[in-house]
């Protein structure tokens, strides 16, 4: 059922297969001997896509109300056992408002969780996912994959960080290419490399080194250091973003250990995605 469900909300048997972590051909026998049992297509095929049947549709909607009786049933019990708690890493300052919207519709679908909290600087884009400290984590794309399962929620276009008495900040949009001779702040040794790298435009740069937002600004504020940052965020009237056209977007993702079937992981997944798709 959740290999069906995968595959009717992707709409797309890749898709599906990369989002379960599996090759496609199983995934395609699956729902195959799936089909055989209900004695029905489930899925029209075809050169332009994959689309539900009139069965598949009434199935999908039995198949999620299944699959969410049995994590209320994993849930019921996990609190019968102690209390339930789940740990979220969220990196940055948190200010972003679809953490706020996460965070209320989260509490509401489970009123009886303990619910835990650790914010991290920007040295650990897993937010401590991989050290075991949290269970699931709310943070930014790209970084090493390996082992773990992302789920992106948004994309928002980068820019770049000025003074606002900054010739460049009169500047509608940039490019990389004009910000090569200016220092970058840079993360300490040892922080993902792909994490590293994007954030410094894809290539090495000289300039601070720097741990959290805060101390990101204080670089720009007090050295004149350029970097980049996700637009839409406030910034002090003292700096501003101007939009890079050449810089590919920040993707706003969830992430989790693969292969860790925590109900209260998949609600947060499920809520998160409604939450920030506004």
């Amino acid at each position: 059922m959740r290999y069906f469900v995968a595959v009717a909300e992707e709409l797309h048997f890749g898709r599906a297969a990369a989002r379960l972590h599996m090759s496609q051909p199983p995934l395609s026998r699956a729902i195959k001997q799936l089909e055989a049992d209900v004695g029905a297509l489930l899925f029209a095929r075809s050169p332009a896509g994959v689309t539900l049947t009139p069965v598949g549709t009434v199935l999908f909607d039995e198949a999620r109300a299944l699959l969410d009786h049995a994590d209320r049933v994993r849930l019921r019990v996990s609190a019968a056992a102690g209390v339930a708690t789940i740990t979220i890493g969220i990196l940055g300052d948190g200010t972003d408002p679809g953490v706020a919207r996460l965070a209320a519709a989260y509490r509401r679908h489970h009123p009886g969780i303990d619910i835990r909290v650790r914010e991290t600087d920007l040295t650990d884009p897993t937010c401590g996912l991989r050290a075991g400290l949290v269970d699931v984590a709310l943070t930014r794309a790209p970084f090493d994959e390996t082992a773990l399962t992302v789920r992106a929620l948004r994309s928002d276009p980068v820019g770049v960080v000025l003074r606002a008495d900054d010739p460049l900040a009169r500047r509608e949009r940039l490019r990389l290419a004009e910000l090569d001779d200016r220092h970058w702040f840079r993360f300490p040794r040892g922080t993902d490399p792909v994490w590293q790298s994007y954030w410094n435009g894809g290539r090495p740069r000289e300039g601070p080194v720097v741990r959290a937002v805060q101390e990101c600004r204080q670089a720009v504020l007090w050295n004149g250091t350029v970097g980049l940052a996700p637009l839409g965020h406030g910034l002090p009237a003292e700096l501003t973003v101007v939009p890079l056209i050449d810089m590919p977007p920040s993707r706003v993702v969830a992430v989790w250990n693969e292969g860790d079937t925590n109900p209260l992981i998949r609600s947060f997944v499920q809520i998160a995605t409604t939450a920030f798709g506004r």
